[in-house]
């Protein structure tokens, strides 16, 4: 029984765990490298402007599990907002929802700095800005908690916006339209958008399946009612 409810445990939250595990990992082994191989393994998973028109791919996925800067938060923040986010919604459309807010949110952010370097506003070695972590995940799995995860889910989720933009200061240079503070609000805006279309989408899919379910009952019910007629019909005199 208990082997039972740990992999449904496991099989229930796949998408949190795997990426959690994920986390933890890149951090472990980026803890055991020197620092100059610490430095150039940031520098190629950054998504900044140069590695996206290079290895857009490639480092859009890595940097997604090594963050910049208080690495031992990290898993406790991940846990907070996907647990919540996977329960309400299920594995792939957390996965989605995830995706797409760290995918949008870095090429709107950084699709803007390329503006204004080319503009001359911001110099040219900002196309080579550090730009990794996993909080574009997280924010986007926030909005989706508090959206549509139950009260546990929604408070973990509040807990964990506040500490990323207090304590964390996610959104600073937001005016000045700071890459990261960018990246933040485009990245927990388009979770919430993803969650609300995947979440309307799916239930017009069951929709047409309940109605079809209540046919059938109905057809099922007078073919019943029929049935027992004619027999009461046929049933000899007594």
């Amino acid at each position: 029984m208990r082997r039972r409810s740990a992999r449904r445990i496991l099989t229930r939250y796949a998408v949190a765990w795997s990426y959690l595990g994920g986390v933890i990992i890149a951090e472990s082994t980026y803890a055991l490298l020197p620092d100059h191989d610490r430095a150039a393994l940031l520098q190629w998973a950054s998504t900044n402007v140069y590695n996206l028109q290079h290895d857009p791919v490639g480092c859009m996925v890595v940097s997604a599990f090594f963050p910049d800067g208080s690495a031992r938060a990290w898993p406790a923040l991940i846990a907070l907002a996907l647990f919540g986010a996977n329960r309400a919604l299920g594995n792939w459309r957390t996965a989605a929802v995830c995706v797409a807010g760290h995918v949008v949110g870095t090429l709107v952010s950084e699709g803007i700095l390329d503006y204004r370097v080319a503009h001359g506003t911001l110099p040219a070695s900002s196309r080579h800005i550090l730009d990794v972590g996993p909080s574009y995940v997280v924010v986007a799995a926030i909005a989706a908690a508090i959206l549509y995860g139950g009260w546990w889910a929604r408070l973990a989720a509040l807990l964990d916006f506040a500490l990323l933009a207090f304590v964390g200061d996610i959104f600073a240079g937001l005016s000045h339209l700071d890459v990261a503070a960018v990246g933040h609000l485009t990245a927990i805006t388009t979770g919430a958008v993803a969650a609300a279309a995947l979440m309307t989408w799916s239930r017009r899919e069951r929709q047409p399946a309940s109605a079809a379910t209540a046919t059938a009952a109905s057809d099922g019910d007078r073919l019943g009612l029929r049935a027992a007629e004619r027999a009461a019909h046929r049933r000899p005199p007594a």
